[in-house]
């Protein structure tokens, strides 16, 4: 071999790690490219195959400031100054009822949840349903009625809606989807340009729940656990921590991709690393068993009332105390850092002392689940 094949080599580990993440790093700051001709099951699982959907088909289409921010809901500011968060979401979940909750639940859940994690108290709901011919109205009723409670629980209103019948075998029993506005408290901003190295990575509780969950109540996996969807409005907890931490920068609900994935979008738009922690985790035993049978990481796995906030580290203590005291926050946890390299990744600490990458989710490993 010559001297000069020896040179081109890098010649430490070193080296040789920093050209390889050089590559990720190109790689991962491409565009998602939609290259499937059909729609397909892993567009909807909030991971690659979303992002390039969404990027490709719908911002391509209705392109514009609000819009490209691709938050959980739309920050629209008002004539007299005040500011509104706007969002939208539709529920298709299978079974309509899963231990923990139902449609109805995620319905108004998920709505209020997306609001106050940018920053908005919820106010108003509306709710559209499309029913299948032969649905029983009983259980309508109790649909509508798990609605209602949510709706009071999360203390917002749900004023306007549409109904729409379709024919039996059209609409796999019941279709719901929500819209919801909130006001955003004066001088409250929260956005990924304001995440800085040295921040800290905090979850709200155990991950994992709803996911899990949900595909065991389907029936087709033969394991048995005492697993319940963690269904429940945030905006209390929320409220809670921005109270304790008013200097948090960003904030987002773990549902469709799960924490893995949440962070993932953070460090590709902040330019930022997120380095986790595997033993800081919080995850339910019974959850983390059902992962491991199914060969399913748990940091994929949605959640539908938990959140994951970047807080300075000064005030990440106040705020896992005051996330503790609240109801649904008693497993709040740090769960990792903001570092300002490798830019734009997120890296998992493993218990035996090791790293490795997490990557943006692949694939839909569990379909219609919210």
């Amino acid at each position: 071999m010559s001297s000069s094949q020896v040179g081109d080599r890098p010649s430490t580990a070193a080296e040789r790690e920093g050209r390889v993440l050089d590559r990720i790093d190109e790689f991962r700051k491409r565009r998602p490219r939609l290259l499937e001709s059909v729609v397909t099951l892993a567009h909807g699982a909030g991971g690659k195959s979303s992002a390039a959907l969404v990027d490709s088909v719908f911002v391509e289409s209705f392109r514009n400031p609000e819009l490209e921010q691709l938050g959980d809901a739309a920050v629209l500011p008002l004539p007299s100054g005040e500011r509104l968060a706007f969002s939208t979401d539709s529920y298709v979940v299978q079974p309509l009822r899963f231990p923990g909750g139902s449609i109805g639940n995620l319905a108004v859940h998920g709505t209020v949840n997306d609001l106050a994690v940018s920053g908005a108290r919820p106010q108003w709901l509306s709710a559209a349903f499309v029913i299948e011919e032969g649905f029983e109205i009983s259980a309508l009723r109790e649909i509508v009625a798990d609605m209602r409670d949510s709706g009071q629980a999360a203390g917002i209103e749900i004023v306007t809606g549409d109904t729409k019948v379709v024919g039996k075998g059209a609409a796999d029993g019941m279709y719901i989807c929500t819209a919801g506005v909130g006001v955003i408290p004066a001088g409250r901003a929260l956005s990924p340009d304001r995440v800085q190295p040295g921040d800290h990575v905090v979850v709200s509780g155990t991950i994992g729940e709803h996911g899990m969950a949900v595909m065991l109540a389907r029936g087709e996996l033969a394991i048995e656990a005492d697993i319940a969807s963690d269904t429940a409005p945030v905006n209390s907890l929320v409220e809670a921590l921005l109270e304790a931490a008013p200097s948090t920068r960003w904030m987002r609900d773990a549902t469709r991709g799960g924490v893995g994935t949440v962070c993932n979008e953070l460090a590709q738009v902040s330019g930022l690393a997120v380095i986790l922690d595997e033993q800081s985790l919080p995850v339910q035993p019974q959850v983390l068993g059902a992962c491991d049978m199914l060969g399913i990481d748990p940091l994929y796995v949605a959640n539908e009332g938990k959140f994951i906030a970047i807080v300075p580290s000064a005030e990440s203590g106040a705020a896992i105390d005051a996330l503790r005291g609240q109801p649904g926050g008693a497993q709040a946890a740090v769960i990792g850092e903001v570092m300002a390299e490798p830019e734009g990744i997120v890296a998992l600490r493993t218990a035996f002392g090791g790293s490795r990458i997490v990557d943006m989710l692949v694939g839909d490993p569990l379909p219609r689940i919210c």
